[in-house]
């Protein structure tokens, strides 16, 4: 049975959950409001969800490691498994997930991913820690998925602090995978995109290359909500359900994503994928800045 692992302050509260290591509640005591996503069925199930070790989604739903095909669902599997409480201190909570007989059925190396989340004022410090256990070179994505509630979706501003425009590329409808070969050009006004009725109606505007390394919400009026700072994402996605008008958005940052459309190679070969030799190990971080 999961368990739920509390840490506040006088600013906020948060919930971290053994299921997935997920961050369930980041609630803003100083104004009586739930800034994570309540995980609602209705919209989407999920609040903050890890990413590992896949990002998105692979083609056809198998990728190819040394000629053999595995399946693979959306995200991979750590978000669907129950990890083991290392460590719990007055700011911090430490989670562990380390590769099994079930995980290796479906992804052939050996790992341990550690996930730690700290409170400090009103900052939430998420770190990802991945080391390659096994004997062999493994390969890998990473990303989070936190969601963010906003009082209505059409109109809410996502602000890019000092940038003029930004590449985005859009999720093909037929293959799934990211269409690169049209790339867009997303005008901003003082950094400013505003959120439009059909603004999701083609999924994620996904923006790759190291183009964003901050973004944040604010509301229609300005108010700034929350700030994800991820200086170190290869990949930004900002998502919320296609065509649902639903009452949250996401901030995503990641390291390697889904497949660019119609690619069926090795993993190897696969669209920013990550790699690390036998016994090595790699540590990020994104942070969560609540309010102004």
């Amino acid at each position: 049975m999961s368990e739920m692992h509390i840490l506040e302050n006088e600013r906020l509260k948060i919930s971290v959950s053994d299921h997935g290591a997920e961050l369930c509640s980041i609630y803003n005591k100083k104004e009586d409001r739930e800034m994570i996503w309540t995980a609602d069925p209705a919209y989407w199930n999920r609040h903050a969800p890890v990413l590992f070790p896949f990002v998105g989604k692979v083609t056809g739903g198998y990728y190819t490691y040394e000629g053999q095909k595995y399946p693979m669902g959306q995200h991979g599997f750590a978000r669907d498994r129950e990890f083991a409480l290392l460590e719990m201190t007055e700011n911090t909570v430490v989670h562990s997930l380390t590769s099994d007989e079930a995980s290796l059925r479906v992804y052939p190396f050996e790992f341990v991913l550690e996930i730690v989340h700290k409170l400090d004022g009103n900052c939430v410090t998420v770190e990802w820690k991945v080391k390659n256990i096994g004997n062999k070179k493994m390969y890998y994505s990473i990303g989070g998925h936190p969601a963010f509630c906003v009082e209505q979706l059409e109109g809410s501003r996502v602000v890019f602090d000092g940038l003029k425009n930004l590449t985005r590329v859009a999720i093909d409808p037929v293959t799934e995978g990211v269409d690169v070969d049209h790339p867009e050009t997303l005008e901003l006004r003082d950094g400013v995109y505003q959120v439009e009725e059909h603004t999701f109606d083609r999924d994620a505007l996904i923006f790759d290359h190291n183009q964003v390394k901050c973004v944040s919400l604010e509301t229609a009026e300005g108010k700034r909500l929350v700030t994800l700072s991820c200086p170190d994402a290869h990949s930004v996605g900002i998502w919320s359900p296609v065509k649902r008008q639903a009452p949250f958005i996401c901030l995503e940052p990641w390291i390697g994503r889904c497949d660019n459309s119609g690619f069926v190679g090795e993993l190897k070969d696969k669209f920013d994928v990550q790699s690390l030799e036998a016994g090595e190990s790699f540590e990020t971080a994104y942070r969560i800045l609540i309010g102004e």
